[in-house]
């Protein structure tokens, strides 16, 4: 049998704990800051030990507080996700997160034969270069660039980045034939991205510290490819997500060199909910589908790295 205290009594230390602030405890649960200092005197009676220690306009935790907080948050994590599991379920609905690029050159082309493929399931896209919190349960599953290392989170590797300056046959027959240190004076698209300094470096180019020149600064690698298309300069971009542009004509990479940073695109969802039905399906499609483009090293992945 546990000897569980009162449960409300917890909920409202952990939010003091998490806030370090009975005020703002208080207006998170939506109780008035008597009810906070009553439940956590309460709670100090049962456990017959301090939590808090009252230090004029603020609380600080004591030693045995600051042992428990950190157990207790992950407690409330636990059970949040389980719920969230259940209505995830429930609801049929599968929510990705990736970032603008990501969406817009790659997944946003190809998502809708998932869904045909699964009509029963509703599929959600919420693009934004932040990261989620997959914790919480209000997001399912996210596609995120870096270097796989996320706490808590299982990962796939989907795609190497790497990158090389591209432009329009129209921008090259005005400005070409190209050599690298040439860069330094053409209209740049976002040249406040450090990668082309790496880039520039890399071929041997004495690029000065600081800023290359001003530019036109766009918010996704999607947006300065479309840009390089109509001609409004060089873009820094990955050739896996161009290759059709490339083959088409409409982009011309005037370098051979291709440079990276040792990032990648990579699959990603909680430990604990990595084999849930509908982010299962989800995943295996996804891997498959990039797998016909680019092939993906097994050794890379979540489960090799378990075994």
């Amino acid at each position: 049998m546990r000897r569980l205290p009162p449960l409300s009594a917890v909920r409202v230390f952990e939010a003091a704990a998490r806030h370090g602030n009975f005020t703002r405890a208080a207006e998170e649960l939506g109780m008035t800051q008597a009810a906070v200092s009553y439940q956590i005197k309460l709670l100090e009676e049962r456990l017959g030990a301090p939590l808090f220690r009252r230090d004029k306009r603020k609380v600080v935790l004591t030693e045995a507080g600051a042992r428990a907080a950190p157990q207790i948050t992950r407690a409330f994590d636990a059970i949040d996700s389980a719920f969230a599991n259940v209505r995830a379920e429930d609801e049929g609905l599968l929510v990705i997160s990736t970032s603008n690029t990501f969406a817009n050159a790659w997944l946003a082309w190809r998502l809708g034969s998932f869904q045909m493929a699964h009509p029963e399931m509703a599929v959600r896209l919420e693009t934004s270069d932040a990261l989620v919190n997959l914790e919480g349960g209000e997001v399912d599953c996210a596609i995120r660039a870096g270097r796989g290392d996320w706490p808590g989170l299982a990962p796939d590797l989907l795609l190497p980045i790497d990158f090389t300056p591209m432009v329009s046959p129209a921008f090259l027959d005005r400005h070409g034939p190209l050599q690298p240190a040439d860069l330094l004076r053409l209209p740049l698209i976002s040249p406040h991205d450090p990668w082309w300094t790496v880039w520039l470096r890399e071929a041997g180019v004495d690029v000065p510290d600081g800023p290359l020149r001003p530019g036109v600064r766009l918010d996704s690698q999607a947006h300065e490819g479309h840009a390089a298309i109509a001609a409004q300069g060089v873009a820094m971009l990955t050739p896996f997500f161009w290759r059709n542009d490339l083959a088409e004509g409409r982009l011309v990479r005037p370098f051979e060199q291709i440079s990276t940073r040792g990032y990648a695109y990579w699959f990603v969802a909680p430990v604990g909910r990595r084999n849930q039905p509908k982010i299962k399906r989800f995943r295996e499609w996804l891997l498959a589908e990039i797998g016909r483009e680019r092939p993906v090293p097994v050794l890379e992945s979540y489960s090799a790295r378990q075994a």
